[in-house]
């Protein structure tokens, strides 16, 4: 492990309340997530064809929407691995 990535991992998971242990598990789960939804998207596109940019254009539009209304009902991320 590179000393600066340790570093901030060690700042992060101070940040967050959450063991060095705790918080690796927790971005692990993330990239996990995220490369299951890109997975399921390609494959979504192959079976039926890419999205339109008018479609891309509505995706983007509800994420930033979701995000606005996240933080206004004050939703927070769980802090346990």
């Amino acid at each position: 492990m590179p000393p600066d990535l340790d570093a901030q991992i060690e700042d992060a998971a101070e940040r967050e309340g959450l063991t060095y242990s705790a918080w690796l598990a927790a971005a692990a789960r993330k990239e996990f997530t995220i490369r299951a939804g890109l997975d399921a998207v390609a494959a979504f596109e192959r079976a039926e064809g890419a999205f339109t940019p008018a479609e891309l254009a509505d995706a983007e539009q509800w994420a930033r929407s979701a995000l606005v209304r996240g933080r206004r009902s004050g939703a927070r991320r769980r802090r346990s691995a």
